[in-house]
């Protein structure tokens, strides 16, 4: 299921970052010892009353040598494209100004519901004084303090009340993937080429709740596939063009909905940090991941290029070591036929289930050849070894105390699974459990 977004608009400084961070909370998911994982603080996954959904604040997005005005439009535009709900940030302190009232005549042709959040509404009397704000014309204003707290559940149960009830997919076995990328690293050259070799178009789907469209095809074996179509879609080409931001955007719900995530780098280009902020969505979603190098038809190349390469790869994304890489050309069409096959490889590991008896049999083998750390005189005891979950195999480890269980133990007991099963492509989870 695709979750709602909700994108926080408005002028500068009216605090929007603030009410993005008072509902992230402590949501916003810090990987602590994981080398490479690059953060964007413009997006995070948030949940209100048990209704998940991803959070855009528009307020970090900076655009160099654009007009004041030009940049409330663009943000704006791009809340227009992207969300579903869409809350309208102003401020009870200065009350109503003309860059408001331009932001609201932008939103106007908006077919999105748009709340209106009155911020800095920080004592009763401010709480009180917002009828100014119905002259923008979107309803009952919502009062809210982000320095407090105070009203930020009231907009949050109006968001959810609107969040769009046609999230669900359709339901089928196909296997569903996207290609992800910054611009320019030739993800709409990919789709294209994939699709033309030896491929048999099925069917075009509508997006459910986007106008992408998602290409079903059959491989050679019989295996279907979904493709998810994030690289040809810009509605507003300029802006998605010129800031590579607005491509993470574009991404989110495309993880959200793909089985497998195909993380597309550019050979010419090499590595850059944005290539790290979008892959690290697809890892922290827990989705599969298979590292796509582009263009590779476009370098000079002896034998040991390849190779060089891929350890580059190795050391700027350390928490994607689970990841195949492959390079390709989708220009040349070499290797290009062996990513269905590549694909339905780390979709099956992403499935894939382990009985309890064989997991604590390799614990036990683990704990014999590497025994369990000792803390001021206390050991670790890992007494049992489960899998609760897939998509992305989720083991739940209990023990005599977690906090005994520090976390270079939890990659020890991770690449134990690794060696003993086949996870290539999909990242594991390890949830350390107390036992009573």
């Amino acid at each position: 299921m695709s979750k709602p977004v909700i994108a926080i608009v408005g002028r500068p400084n009216v605090g929007k970052s603030t009410i993005f961070n008072r509902i992230a909370g402590e949501r916003i998911s810090i990987v602590e010892d994981t080398p490479g994982v690059t953060r964007d603080r413009i997006y995070t996954a948030s949940e209100w009353l048990g209704h998940e959904f991803s959070l855009i604040d528009t307020g970090g997005i900076e655009i160099s040598d654009a007009p004041f005005m030009e940049q409330i439009k663009q943000q704006a535009e791009i809340a227009i494209d992207e969300a579903d709900v869409i809350i309208f940030l102003v401020s009870a302190r200065e009350g109503v100004t003309d860059a408001d009232e331009r932001v609201a005549q932008i939103l106007y042709r908006a077919d999105k519901p748009i709340l209106l959040g009155v911020n800095k509404a920080d004592n009763p009397e401010q709480r009180q004084d917002i009828f100014d704000f119905y002259s923008l014309g979107f309803g009952d204003p919502i009062p809210v303090s982000g320095a407090h707290g105070q009203g930020v559940g009231d907009l949050l149960d109006a968001a959810v009340a609107k969040f769009p009830t046609d999230l669900e997919e359709e339901d089928d076995d196909s296997i569903k993937f996207s290609l992800i990328g910054r611009p320019n690293v030739g993800k709409s050259s990919l789709v294209n080429a994939m699709l033309k070799e030896d491929r048999v178009i099925v069917s075009q789907i509508e997006g459910t709740t986007r106008d992408a469209i998602d290409t079903k095809f059959m491989a050679e074996n019989n295996q279907e596939f979904t493709m998810i179509d994030t690289a040809g879609i810009r509605k507003r080409g300029k802006v998605y063009e010129n800031t590579e931001k607005y491509a993470v955007m574009r991404a989110l719900r495309a993880i959200d909905r793909s089985d497998v995530v195909l993380v597309v780098l550019n050979a010419e280009e090499g590595i850059r940090e944005q290539d790290k902020k979008v892959a690290g969505y697809a890892h922290e979603a827990g989705r599969g991941i298979i590292i796509v190098v582009n263009k590779w038809d476009t370098l000079e190349k002896d034998n040991h290029t390849m190779k060089e390469f891929e350890d580059h790869i190795r050391n700027q994304f350390q928490y994607l070591d689970y990841a195949p890489i492959i390079f390709v050309s989708a220009k040349t069409g070499v290797r290009l036929q062996n990513l269905p096959a590549m694909i339905e490889l780390v979709s099956e590991n992403q499935n894939r289930r382990i009985q309890s008896a064989l997991l604590n049999d390799v614990l036990m083998e683990a704990t014999t050849v590497t025994p369990t750390p000792a803390i001021n005189g206390k050991r670790l005891r890992i007494y049992y070894m489960t899998q609760v979950a897939v998509q992305p195999p989720t083991f739940v480890v209990f023990v005599n105390d977690i906090n005994l269980l520090h976390f270079s133990y939890q990659r020890f007991l991770k690449n134990q699974l690794r060696k003993t099963f086949d996870f290539t492509g999909t990242p594991i989870h390890l949830i350390p459990r107390q036992r009573k």
